[in-house]
């Protein structure tokens, strides 16, 4: 079964363009500690951004999306959460290895993130362009008429109507589409040079969903910083995305250009999401599904993560993790049989 995403020169995404590496994650591993024993939230995860480029990251909930981006930007609770390995290089720079205030002074101005539900992380006790403006004056000492202009700027940017008017409004008094936005115009304050957007269109209905993601291509244009997109949903990152990851139980399992990995998917995890994506060709017959549930982090199988789930599993996969195999033009896969998930 292949997917109804269907990738023209036109439509793909923005080219890749070869420009500076901004950050660079290797060999990252992310445990949180807890009575039960010990979750293996991240193994071994390695990637890399560049300047101007978008790079998707896809998976179920619980892959380990969200713990990566939270691990980028240094606000995992520690404890319960503890990176025993890895190295995380923003413009070159160790993070894991700076202070906790120099590493405070790159959240906004280096690295910036859109959190998952905008009602819950906007406080609702304050008017939102107070929020926004607050970015202006903790970072860069600007009083508050000046925050408050700043944020009504933004506001405009991100396409809120009346924003002189709705400047001092309180989060529950817009749409989620709305809070979304404000959300965006604060990850935005301080021109970043990484964004991490967070499953920005959780929640949202169809067009507002692709109005966010139309924003998102649009601002990382204008602005020329490096685009993380965590979500779990191909549909969505089909015609912004550059490169995508695919993560499952805590590994990156594919990595692809966008075009590539929806025509020709080499690991059998990627395979079922596309052939989970609904069909116009379909009408009437039952949707498929991936047999089976994610791993359970705190006993993770032996061997492939994947295997208990996989339609192609061997005695191999449930024996040895698999090595990444490398399908050309920056295809990888971590699969025994890659090269045969390709052809098939």
């Amino acid at each position: 079964m292949t997917s109804s995403i269907q990738l023209s020169e036109s439509e793909g995404g923005p080219s890749l363009r070869k420009r500076e590496r901004v950050l660079e994650v290797q060999n990252l591993h992310v445990e949180f500690h807890s009575r039960d024993g010990v979750a293996k939230a991240i193994n071994g995860v390695d990637l890399y951004l560049d300047q101007g480029e978008t790079l998707a990251i896809l998976g179920e909930s619980g892959s380990g999306k969200s713990v990566t981006a939270q691990a980028i930007m240094g606000i995992l609770d520690m404890p319960p959460a503890k990176i025993p390995q890895g190295k995380i290089l923003f413009q070159g720079r160790d993070l894991l290895t700076m202070k906790p205030a120099e590493r405070r002074k790159l959240r906004g101005p280096g690295i910036s993130m859109i959190f998952q539900d905008a009602l819950s992380s906007l406080n609702p006790v304050f008017p939102v362009g107070w929020q926004i403006g607050e970015m202006f004056r903790v970072h860069r000492g600007t009083n508050r008429s000046d925050a408050k202009a700043g944020a009504i700027k933004l506001m405009e940017r991100v396409g809120i109507p009346a924003a002189k008017q709705r400047v001092n409004a309180y989060p529950h008094q817009f749409s989620g589409g709305m809070r979304q936005r404000i959300m965006i115009a604060m990850a935005l304050a301080l021109d970043p040079t990484v964004l991490i957007a967070d499953e920005p269109t959780t929640a949202l209905d169809v067009t507002v969903q692709a109005q966010v993601m139309e924003l998102l291509a649009e601002l990382r244009d204008e602005y020329d910083m490096g685009l993380i997109l965590i979500t779990h949903d191909l549909g969505v990152v089909a015609d912004i995305a550059d490169r995508i990851n695919v993560m499952y139980g805590g590994s990156i399992m594919e990595t692809a250009d966008v075009r590539d990995l929806y025509a020709k998917p080499g690991h059998p995890y990627t395979q079922g999401l596309l052939d989970s994506i609904p069909r116009l060709d379909m009408k009437g017959q039952e949707l498929f599904a991936i047999k089976g549930l994610p791993p359970n982090l705190l006993d993770m199988p032996k061997g492939c993560p994947f295997s208990p789930r996989c339609v192609h599993v061997q005695d191999l996969c449930r024996q040895e993790f698999p090595p990444v195999v490398d399908l050309g033009a920056g295809h990888t896969s971590t699969c025994h049989y890659a090269k045969e998930v390709v052809r098939d």
